[in-house]
This record gives C-alpha cells, structure tokens and sequence, in this order.
C-alpha cells in the first residue's frame, strides 16, 4: 500500500486510522470534519495523492426507499439534491470521499423528512433508537454504531469509531460512553410532532414494516456513496430503524456488507429497506460482487435487488457507485428519493425510471 501525504489546517491533528492500516493516516477533528472559523477548510492538502491524474469526482446520495406520501415528496428530493450538493462541495476543494458522505448523511440527518437523525422513528417503547455506518474504501477500515440515543449526527460518531477506537462497532451503552467522552453533544429533539402522533396510531412492528414499504406512511434510511479526486470511494448510511421495532433491535444500515460496502477495487453502496430482509442476502456486498463479475452498475444492483425479492420477499434500494464513476439508484419499492453530482450536472429522481437533471451554477 502506498504512503499518502496529508495537509492540515490548524484546528486538525492526524491520527493513525487504526493499528491495522499503520502506513495510512486521516486528518480528524472533533466535529467530524475539518474546520476553519465554523467553516469548511478548503486547503487541498487532506487527501493528496503522489503524483497520477485526477479523478472526476461524484457522489450519490439516497433518502431512503419506501411509499413516499405526495405530502412528502417535494421536501424529499428537496433534500437528496441538497445533501448531494453540500457533498459535492467538499469533493470540489479537494478533500476526500469519507468528508463528503458524512457531510451528505449529515444533511439528511439535520432534516426532519428522513428517518435518520432529527427525523426518526420510535421504537415499542416510544424512545429513538439510532444505527450507522462509515467506511473507506481505500483501507476497508469501517466505524459504526447501534442503537444510540441523544446523538443527531450518528454518522459523526460512526466516523470517531472508524478513526479513534480499534474497533468496528459500538452499541447502546457503550456507544453513548464513547460519545460523551469525545465530547459528543447530547440532543433531545429528535422526535417530530408527526412521528409522535404517528406511532401513538400505530399498533405493533407487522404493521410497521408493512406502513413503511407497503402504504404511505413510515420513513426509512437514509445514505451516501462518493468518490474523489485521489479515486477512493467511501460510503456512510443512517437510520431510525422502523417504528415499533424492539428495543435493541438493528436492522442492515450498520452492519458492514450489509447497509453498506466501500471498496476501490470494486465501488461502495448504501443500502435501503427492509432491514432483516437485506441482512439475510449481506445486499451491499452482494451488489459489489456483481460489478466485481463484470456487470455495470445498474445491471448488480438491479440483479442484487431482484435475487433479493426472490429469495426472502424483500423490498429495498441501493445507491452504487463503482470505482470507475459509473453509479445507479435503484428500487424495488413505490418511491425512493436520490440525487448525484457529476461533472457540474445535478441528477434527481423520485419515482420509478424517473430521471431528471440541472446545471449546477
């Protein structure tokens, strides 16, 4: 593996991404990103490459798949075109995939449309449960938690996990540990009036599954694949579960191959849907292993998602993006919100073969 050179500005420090990667280093800082005056840094310096062309960079970002309401569909793709924006601003000055999908999922966390975040679910005992996922692709070094309470910016504390513990995962108690000593801030206002009112309604888990995928009433995952300049994907996915889960319960969106896969030698994908469903056929890895036979990257996910409808009956999306730029969104369900950037040009849909596109200023 080749040693990669970094700038940084000085609010940052470089740590090592964990034991195992010992010859590769990430600039980190405590908010999970690189600032300079509460802004986005725009040195250039953070994910330099030695020498090489310069990679045309994209991201792809996903509001979850599921029976999206005609009232939620304007703030929906709303939201995907912002959140794929804000990450093709930070590809723009340089910096690397990991900053520009925890940006994007960041976004969608900060809204209260999706069901990540600001706008999650409640579980059987009315409280939010939160799951997420960050990986990069150049190291396979991964970060996640589970069930978390009180965090808005899972992703964020995903991201800590990746660079400051040697572990993968952490859940619950000990994830809610990690976060209060790394200065995580704590939020109690994750809840809308909607989900309250919502899952006051609602009656057991079946009819959460069957509301989120099958009606118009629910929300899902939300998530982001990217690829930069130096040409390393990464991808980061986040979720409020579904409403009435179990406590405890965890669904695909954290688990590694599952939720969501980065690798540069194939691409990287975050998943959405039925939780146990995707888990049962590991969807993200299942879809990379198709572009690693050869399939373009709507032919493995659309095979990935049609082998997973057979197999165990499960409805989902995915957005995949290879090494080389080509990417896809694709659903098996009514709806799911998506947006990309690349090459100046804004990609946006919301229902199925729907395709539409805007020059970016």
């Amino acid at each position: 593996m080749s040693q990669t050179r970094f700038g940084f500005c000085s609010q940052c420090y470089i740590t090592q991404h964990n034991k195992r990667h010992i010859d590769n280093v990430l600039v980190y800082s405590s908010a999970g990103s690189c600032l300079n005056n509460s802004q986005f840094c725009n040195q250039q310096g953070h994910r330099q490459a030695d020498g090489g062309q310069r990679m045309k960079t994209v991201i792809v970002v996903h509001g979850g798949a599921w029976s999206i309401p005609d009232a939620l569909a304007e703030s929906s793709v709303a939201g995907v075109k912002a959140a794929a924006r804000a990450g093709d601003a930070v590809l723009r000055t340089g910096r690397s995939a990991i900053d520009a999908v925890e940006t994007a999922v960041r976004c969608l966390e900060d809204d209260p449309t999706f069901d990540a975040g600001h706008g999650s679910v409640l579980n059987i005992s009315g409280e939010v449960e939160l799951d997420s996922i960050i990986m990069d692709g150049e190291t396979l070094a991964a970060g996640a938690v589970a069930s978390v309470r009180n965090i808005a910016n899972p992703v964020s504390l995903a991201r800590a996990v990746m660079e400051k513990t040697d572990h993968v995962m952490l859940t619950d108690r000990g994830a809610s540990m990690f976060a209060e000593h790394i200065g995580t801030p704590v939020a109690h206002d994750l809840v809308t009036e909607l989900e309250r009112k919502e899952w006051e309604h609602s009656k057991s888990y079946p009819d959460g599954v069957k509301k989120f995928f099958n009606t118009q009433w629910g929300h899902d995952t939300v998530g982001a694949v990217a690829l930069d300049s130096s040409g390393n994907v990464a991808c980061a996915t986040s979720t409020g579960g579904i409403r009435n889960k179990m406590v405890g319960r965890v669904g695909d969106s954290p688990i590694i191959g599952s939720g969501g896969y980065a690798d540069n030698r194939s691409g990287a994908v975050s998943c959405t849907g039925h939780g146990e469903s995707i888990l049962k056929v590991t969807l993200a890895r299942l879809i990379l292993f198709h572009v690693e036979q050869g399939k373009s990257a709507v032919g493995a996910a659309e095979a990935s998602l049609q082998y997973m409808s057979q197999r165990v009956k499960g409805c989902g999306g995915a957005v995949l993006l290879s090494s080389t730029g080509d990417w896809t969104a694709s659903f098996t369900t009514p709806r799911m919100a998506w947006a990309s950037v690349k090459e100046d040009i804004l990609h946006y849909g919301l229902n199925p073969k729907e395709h539409f596109t805007e020059m970016l200023k």
